[in-house]
């Protein structure tokens, strides 16, 4: 079974963002808390519903993650979900800065 992040839109602004491990939403993949088992799914799904019905983000899902095999660096497993995390995939200079 993979591993899942929630990720949204944040109602302020529209960025994506995703569910931290205090209850908080950043816009770095590394930042997000990871659930591993249908129980954690559940409550990451409950605390993102609570964040849209206080008008915070708009939209969450859970997403597949995994981390690189050389390293501890959190992935998006769908290419969708990658670009939505690191930033356009045409012009790599607008990419978002994955370093700390």
């Amino acid at each position: 079974m993979p591993k899942h992040v929630v990720t949204a839109n944040r109602l302020i602004d529209g960025a994506v963002v995703y569910l931290t491990d205090c209850g908080g939403w950043s816009e770095r993949i590394q930042d997000a808390i990871v659930a591993d088992g249908k129980e954690a799914d559940a409550a990451l799904t409950a605390a993102a519903d609570r964040a849209v019905a206080d008008c915070i983000v708009v939209a969450p899902y859970l997403i597949d993650v995994d981390t690189a095999a050389d390293s501890s660096v959190l992935r998006a497993l769908r290419y969708r979900e990658r670009i939505r995390s690191d930033g356009p995939s045409i012009h790599p200079e607008f990419a978002k800065n994955l370093k700390g």
